[in-house]
């Protein structure tokens, strides 16, 4: 069987769109809910050193790359006009949804929360930026979330129609 570059493409579209929608899903359904438990100060410690460690290759590779990957993809299956909407259509939801909710939401609320430093602020303050942080860097993180997985799931029908 001859693999071709649409094929090979396709392939790995969905293959890294599926799992940068699963990083978000699996955050949701895990991170959130322990993090819900833990004392101000640990969570938002917590949340400091996740959001300096998230920064490396593997990460930067399945975000940005699903986008690289879809629009790509889009592109040489241009001839199919099913498909090419599909992938299409993916690559703005994700492009929109995911990344750009990501940067204008999560990211600025990540640095102001960089710059906090915790053993220099009161216990009520630490309180207060939590509620700030936590219920707004959620709800971004619900709705990129949602985005990523309709991407994927749009690809996924690219592949099957």
């Amino acid at each position: 069987m001859e693999l071709s570059i649409n094929t090979i493409s396709l392939f790995l579209a969905v293959s890294i769109t599926g799992l940068s929608s699963g990083l978000f899903y699996a955050w949701s359904v895990s991170v959130i809910p322990g993090t819900r438990k833990v004392l101000d100060s640990a969570y938002l410690e917590t949340m400091q050193s996740i959001n300096r460690a998230i920064l490396n290759p593997a990460f930067f590779l399945i975000f940005f790359g699903s986008l690289i990957l879809l629009c790509v993809t889009t592109v040489l299956h241009s001839g199919s006009k099913q498909t090419f909407w599909l992938l299409l259509i993916a690559a703005i939801i994700y492009a929109v949804g995911t990344i750009g909710i990501t940067a204008m939401g999560n990211v600025p609320l990540n640095k102001q929360l960089d710059k906090l430093s915790l053993q220099e602020i009161s216990s009520d303050e630490i309180s207060a930026f939590r509620q700030f942080y936590e219920v707004k860097w959620n709800r971004l993180h619900f709705i990129r979330t949602v985005f990523a997985v309709l991407a994927f799931l749009l690809s996924v029908l690219a592949v099957i129609t």
